[in-house]
């Protein structure tokens, strides 16, 4: 795969401040490689349209920087534009002084420039940062910029693997792999389940014995499951986790009932449980979207996220819970409780997860939606999970919501939401905005 670059064009004219120019530069170089220490930076300001275009030829970057180091018009902005295709932030920088003397920098004005050229050259969003590099603001904005843009990257080499297909009523959770492509840079692989619990049913049990430590260890109560389930249980993990690491997947989508209880005899929560403690995104009921949705999510937080759908809400509280039943990852699990396990509320079969999740002061309902024309918008609400115990058969959080609960709710149904949603353990609503953005995806922010 090609190597994350992010490109800093440090553009201007030589009629103003240079020193003041010059330190600017050399800060922002610093800040810069603070965030991604291998970015390419010239070895001057590009104080001219000659020194501009040697710099940016043939340049591939996953990221432009375009920052006036002093004021430069619509020329400067309009070579990047029309040379480089990728995400661009747009750098003003403060004015230094301001003593009723001359303009040292008048960056501002060049923002506008270049923000008029953006306008009337291209249609995808820009972000856009105000400020020098010694605030706090500007390097938290930046690092988060750095951050998203990497995810974007990565995602272009990323496989998303489709187990089967999602269950009759169930095609919200279907994706096609051109879409995906398109608009991700995803590729969606496919395999049937039956392809996948032959090879489990042909393995041996002996074969299963180092990923027995592991589930033994993250999954309590598991000795208590019928021993049939058990072996098939640790059969089916075994023969994912090789498949997932044969192929470099890093999210899968599975089917799960009604195969797994009726043709394997073993449900699979519990394998799409480890698998998220293995920072493998794994969503159930083959829901493409809402497994790539926690891929993301994973990568902002770095801690698994909870796939779920919202079954409760509380008017008095204010709080919506979200339920399944029976998969999430192991170390989401309250701690007085444990990774506990048991049999599927309905089929009666084990092993499921049974637990309530652990709380969070910060937290973020996240899902990636897609609308009747192929296209697709960002779901983003601000949340907290609160410690509460499991509330159903299954696992379960109750997550209290900024908006009103149950005009959030109505919002929901009404505007046509797909019935699982993500929760993510950290607020990164504006992480995910700027990656919606780069993606030149709708952002319905609640």
């Amino acid at each position: 795969m090609k190597k994350f670059e992010v490109l800093y064009v440090p553009i201007g004219v030589p009629t103003f401040h240079l020193e003041s120019a010059q330190t600017a530069f050399e800060s922002s170089i610093k800040l810069i490689r603070s965030f991604a220490a291998d970015a390419i930076v010239p070895n001057e300001m590009l104080l001219s349209l000659d020194l501009l275009k040697d710099f940016i030829q043939d340049r591939n970057p996953d990221l432009v920087i375009l920052q006036n180091v002093t004021f430069a018009n619509s020329a400067y902005a309009t070579e990047v534009f029309k040379r480089i295709n990728a995400p661009i932030l747009l750098w003003t920088l403060r004015e230094p002084v301001i003593d009723g003397g001359r303009l040292r920098l008048n960056s501002l004005t060049g923002a506008f420039s270049a923000g008029y050229a953006h306008y009337n050259m291209k249609t995808d969003h820009f972000q856009y940062l105000y400020g020098s590099p010694d605030e706090k603001q500007v390097q938290s904005s930046l690092s988060k910029v750095i951050e998203v843009a990497k995810i974007k990257h990565s995602m272009k080499d990323m496989n998303l693997l489709m187990i089967g297909h999602t269950p009759q009523g169930f095609g919200f959770g279907r994706a096609l792999d051109l879409e995906m492509a398109r608009t991700f840079g995803v590729n969606l692989l496919s395999i049937e389940s039956r392809e996948l619990t032959q090879m489990a049913k042909a393995l041996k049990d002996e074969d299963t014995e180092q990923v027995s430590m592991k589930a033994f260890e993250k999954m309590v109560g598991l000795e208590h499951t019928e021993s049939k389930n058990k072996i098939d249980f640790l059969k089916l993990y075994a023969i994912y986790k090789a498949y997932i690491d044969k192929n470099n997947i890093k999210a899968i989508a599975s089917r799960c009932w009604p195969d797994f209880f009726t043709d394997y005899g073993t449900p699979v929560c519990g394998v799409l449980g480890l698998l998220n403690d293995d920072n493998i995104a794994a969503a159930c009921e083959a829901d493409a979207y809402g497994a790539l949705s926690m891929y993301i999510g994973q990568q902002l937080t770095k801690i698994p996220t909870y796939l779920g759908d919202p079954v409760s809400i509380d008017e008095i509280e204010n709080t919506m819970t979200f339920w399944h039943c029976g998969t999430a990852a192991c170390s989401l699990a309250r701690l007085d409780t444990g990774a506990t396990t048991g049999v599927h509320p309905n089929r009666k079969i084990g092993p499921t997860m049974e637990f309530g999740l652990r709380p969070s002061k910060k937290a973020t309902i996240f899902r990636i939606g897609r609308k009747p024309d192929g296209s697709f918008r960002f779901f983003l609400t601000h949340g907290e999970i609160l410690d509460k115990p499991q509330q159903f058969l299954g696992t379960s959080m109750v997550v209290k919501v900024e908006p009103n609960v149950k005009y959030l709710l109505g919002q929901m149904v009404k505007n046509g939401w797909e019935p699982h949603f993500v929760v993510l353990y950290d607020d990164v609503v504006e992480e995910l905005t700027i990656l919606a953005e780069m993606l030149n995806i709708e952002i319905c922010k609640y």
